[in-house]
């Protein structure tokens, strides 16, 4: 095949497609290559700067069909790798829209694998540019892959004041590392080594994000089928640690043997063992977690095995490990919470979820965008009369200046309020926040229950030591009996 090569204007052109295609899409950077890509200019609308961009490129590449210089394997070196990547940029954004469609009929089937009706139509564009078919099944799957986590990050942490940029950027990053061309070479397949902990306080959407991070691993294409080999509705499963008490706590991340002891009546797969290869679990409240348990769970992240209760033979674990905390950075980082050696094996990445007061601070239509979304949710409708409602009752009810000490989850709990009885009071502060002067008063007065002596004693402890272990061996209490007096203490 007689070499070809890109003249000095399309050699400058495509490598800044490229830069594009390797480019967090959550990015100012991003933003800026699509509008130099259009020829627009930096007050362009973002998806008109998008779908610009994308037309240009599709003129630009058929300008080389026509002089029938489009196979890539006409070209060496840097003009031969820009043009793949070019290609597959092209590729990826003809296809976006079916895609979203697959995403929407996977969610629609859950478990089983539903057909790609346009597979054939991708393979055979690919194909003529020059691509082998175990180059086209692999990027086919990374480009399934793109689009699910954009879908999934976009769609479903919804906002765009600058701490949640910030959030979806580093959400991105989690899945595909910063350098996207290292991933697609190197660690598409080794994932699994890096886990993440998610911080932030209670309601601001944790278990959102890692569901986000769950769903959009790489999912290999099973040619034979037709589908991919997975649903991404099964790569995400999830456990809240503090739901146990410490004796069933090992069998259920662990599994245990039937026999093992008391009531094991058979064999029990535990969350580890149920995991996906092409997804994650979470670990939630990672941080009320004895010692113990942490050791095991070490073994797990760093030699990827762990053991069933009563079972001797080590068994595989796959996937990725995310966890999940309510507990302060500070307390984190200085070692008041996680064993040394646990803490730098689970802390590939650590990611803040920001508060929903910092969210509305930063961008007061934030608070629209997000009752939108939950009212469509809830409703099936987006009604701009039931925003403005739950509006004029915030604003009445709570004031400008209202914390969301309940985060978004209490956003939604407002938005059923409202939705049943046409009002919502927030979270009432009391007086003194000193829960000690709170109990020295009840005391002196004579007037405390037995369950607020409990909950406020259990708070100002929890405070103190930092987990529910060790609040329930301080109290003799079980763990589940601290966390719901804590808990109580919360909601009051």
């Amino acid at each position: 095949m007689k070499k070809a090569a890109l003249t000095q204007k399309e050699r400058h052109f495509f490598k800044t497609v490229y830069n594009a295609a390797f480019a967090n899409p959550f990015s100012d950077l991003r933003e800026r290559l699509d509008q130099k890509i259009a020829g627009l200019f930096p007050s362009a609308a973002r998806r008109e700067s998008k779908d610009m961009c994308v037309l240009e490129v599709d003129r630009q590449l058929q300008k080389l069909e026509r002089q029938n210089r489009e196979n890539i394997n006409q070209y060496a070196g840097e003009d031969k790798e820009v043009l793949r990547v070019v290609y597959l940029f092209d590729i990826f954004h003809k296809f976006r829209d079916h895609f979203d469609l697959l995403i929407q009929d996977q969610i629609a089937a859950q478990h089983d694998p539903v057909p790609v009706n346009f597979v054939d139509e991708a393979r055979k564009m690919m194909v003529e540019k020059g691509f082998s078919l175990d180059a086209f099944y692999h990027y086919f799957a990374l480009s399934f892959q793109l689009r699910r986590a954009f879908y999934f990050i976009s769609k479903t942490l919804v906002g765009s004041s600058l701490c949640m940029k910030k959030f979806k950027k580093h959400l991105w990053y989690n899945v595909f590392t910063y350098n996207i061309e290292l991933y697609d070479q190197h660690l598409w397949n080794k994932m699994e080594d890096f886990s993440t902990l998610l911080l932030g306080e209670t309601g601001t959407g944790k278990g959102t994000a890692a569901k986000a991070i769950g769903m959009s691993g790489f999912i290999p294409f099973d040619e034979k089928r037709g589908c991919f080999s997975e649903s991404f509705t099964k790569t995400f499963s999830s456990l809240n640690l503090s739901q146990y008490p410490e004796t069933l706590l090992e069998s259920e991340l662990f599994g245990h043997t039937k026999g093992a002891f008391t009531g094991a009546v058979e064999d029990y797969r535990g969350v580890l063992d149920r995991c996906s290869p092409h997804g994650a679990i979470l670990l939630d409240e990672i941080g009320e977690i004895p010692d113990h348990i942490q050791v095991k769970l070490l073994r797990v992240l760093q030699e990827r095995t762990f053991t069933p209760v009563g079972a001797h033979a080590p068994s595989r674990f796959n996937g990725r490990v995310i966890a999940a905390t309510n507990r302060p950075r500070q307390e984190i980082i200085t070692g008041n919470i996680f064993r040394e050696d646990f803490y730098y094996r689970l802390c590939s990445d650590i990611i803040e979820v920001p508060p929903l007061r910092t969210r509305i601070q930063q961008h007061p239509l934030e608070l629209d965008d997000l009752l939108d979304f939950t009212i469509l949710r809830m409703t099936g409708i987006q009604s701009s009369k039931i925003i403005s409602k739950v509006k004029r009752i915030i604003d009445r009810r709570l004031g400008n200046h209202y914390s969301w000490p309940g985060n978004v989850r209490e956003l939604e709990q407002c938005v059923r309020s409202v939705l049943l009885r046409r009002d919502y009071l927030g979270k009432q502060q009391i007086d003194d926040p000193s829960l000690a002067h709170f109990l020295y008063q009840g005391i002196q007065a004579q007037e405390l229950s037995a369950a607020d002596l409990l909950s406020a004693y259990c708070t100002i402890l929890y405070n103190s030591l930092g987990t529910y272990e060790k609040v329930a061996r301080k109290t003799g209490l079980d763990r589940r009996t601290v966390k719901k007096h804590i808990m109580n203490q919360k909601n009051t």
